[in-house]
């Protein structure tokens, strides 16, 4: 932050006050250790998208399925490499917020910053639900709003602990994900180099172009423009890699473990994703994959191994469970962003003395529960809001490619340090993601046109072209309502931190200010 915030925790005595960029970072303890970091880094990227979801696209669209995985991996690794500059620029819980804050105004903080938590709040919501469902597979009477509870009250408790709470459940629950995906591989292997038998169908790399349709399948029900339009879903996927952004401002080493994490992104990207859709279509007819069945519990049962598919059907918790975790760890630090300058309600700074902003997580976990309760009572309105959060993934990893471009624009006139990690190909590999991103959107609205005659069920079309002018027009309100607040908050200093020639506001912010403030956030607060 450039201003001088007004606001302090309500933890910290008014001597302690902290001004200038690291002012949010205060209170905070950096207690991730490095085995946390890469775990958390894998864990994002391997979740339901992977396990549940990619059945439905491998039915859709055949084996040209990996085409469309290996050019969104791509998309993500630029993201990935993007994110990594802006962490070693300056590490911050606040994250997007915080960078939005510096580089584009506090006007563009806000909406960011809302956005991002409102699409945690609909997704979690929506994992709450999923995990009712999953329990349903050992349990068919348990009623979900038990598990609903349950759920909730374990990552609940988990974050309200701390910092390290939280990265140990990640920890293990990568662990968990990634173990189930390393035993299919083998598994597939075996069975595909081996010529298996599985359910009267053999295995083998002809699948890829003796599949119905062949490999880019165009006759019959399937579209030419296939593979290249379910890339808006696959995107979705790939969802939550952005975590290690957040999770920077309390890295015990965020200058060495960010580095490690991000370019290990590809190369988990590659194994883990394409490797799994890739042996996937290798051993089964894409046609045998349905929507609603994870494709790696259909392997496994018709290779007899029913066992695992419940083992599968287990990691598919701990997804959901990891996701709800992030969620409830990134909104309370995205909301404590958002009140220090007054853009969230005053109870959202509090902190523990564990260095946990428990307020905004609390606040969180009650719309989860709320949310949950209007999903059981209206499940085809929220479907729509849920659809909803891919505009709001975009949003965010837009704002990153934009505070890349923009970080770098200062760096080479020497208003600010250079990163110490700077992204490949910049600006131009943003510039392709920002590109990307927009096409995305006009693919999920094709999509969505063509997903059902029945115009009020063309969920995505209608997301795109009511949902996004209702969200502008929202936020719209929502700001003018707090500019007042945050007028005063900040001595009326809304633009960005920066200039291209220097500091928006004078010398109060300086390249040497900014290179203490990179020292101090890898400290942990005094």
């Amino acid at each position: 932050m450039s201003q001088d915030t007004k606001a302090t925790d309500a933890t910290e005595p008014a001597e302690t006050e902290h001004t200038g960029l690291d002012a949010e970072q205060a209170g905070y303890q950096q207690t991730l250790s490095s085995r946390h970091v890469q775990m958390i880094a894998i864990g994002g990227a391997i979740g339901t998208g992977l396990f549940l979801g990619s059945a439905s696209r491998l039915h859709s669209t055949g084996p040209a399925l990996i085409i469309s995985y290996a050019v969104v991996g791509v998309i993500a690794y630029f993201l990935m490499r993007a994110l990594g500059e802006l962490v070693l620029h300056r590490a911050t819980s606040g994250a997007f917020v915080s960078y939005m804050r510096e580089f584009f105004g506090e006007k563009w903080a806000f909406v960011t910053g809302w956005v991002y938590w409102l699409n945690w709040a609909l997704t979690g919501i929506a994992e709450l639900s999923a995990v009712g469902l999953y329990m349903q597979y050992w349990f068919p009477t348990l009623p979900t709003w038990i598990t609903v509870l349950v759920a909730l009250v374990v990552v609940l408790s988990i974050n309200l602990l701390s910092a390290r709470a939280f990265g140990e459940f990640e920890f293990w629950a990568a662990i968990l994900k990634v173990g189930a995906i390393v035993v299919f591989l083998l598994v597939g292997l075996v069975v595909v180099i081996g010529g298996f038998d599985i359910g009267g169908h053999k295995a083998g790399f002809q699948n890829l172009w003796s599949n119905p349709g062949g490999f880019w399948p165009s006759s019959g029900d399937y579209n030419w423009y296939g593979p290249i339009l379910v890339m808006s879903g696959v995107v979705f996927a790939y969802a939550a890699i952005e975590m290690v952004g957040v999770a920077a401002g309390e890295m015990a080493n965020a200058k060495k473990e960010v580095p490690k994490a991000v370019n290990a992104v590809i190369f988990r990207i590659a194994v883990f994703y394409i490797g799994s859709i890739l042996l996937l279509v290798c051993m089964l007819p894409t046609q045998d994959y349905t929507a609603g069945t994870s494709p790696f519990v259909t392997v496994f049962e018709r290779l007899g191994l029913s066992w695992m598919g419940a083992l599968i059907q287990a990691v598919l918790i701990v997804a959901a469970m990891s996701s709800l975790n992030s969620g409830l760890y990134s909104t309370g630090r995205v909301l404590r962003s958002l009140g220090m300058s007054d853009q969230a309600p005053k109870f959202t700074l509090k902190m523990s003395k564990s260095g946990v902003p428990y307020a905004g997580i609390l606040m969180t976990s009650i719309v989860f529960v709320l949310g949950s309760v209007l999903n059981a009572l209206t499940p085809d309105a929220f479907e729509i809001a849920v659809e909803a959060t891919s505009i709001m993934i975009l949003w965010t990893w837009g704002t990153i490619f934009a505070c890349q471009i923009r970080l770098r624009q200062l760096s080479d006139r020497g208003v600010v340090p250079a990163s110490p990690f700077q992204a490949p190909g910049s600006p131009y590999t943003s510039y392709v993601g920002l590109v990307f991103l927009a096409l995305v959107l006009i693919g999920l609205a094709v999509s969505g046109w063509q997903s059902s005659p029945e115009f009020l069920h063309k969920t995505s079309f209608l997301v795109v072209v009511f949902g996004i002018p209702l969200l502008i027009l929202a936020l719209t309100i929502g700001w003018r309502v707090v500019k007042p607040k945050v007028v005063e908050n900040t001595n009326d200093r809304l633009k960005a931190v920066w200039s291209l020639n220097g500091p928006t506001y004078g010398s109060d912010v300086s390249p040497d200010d900014l290179d203490k403030d990179k020292q101090d956030s890898t400290q942990l607060p005094g």
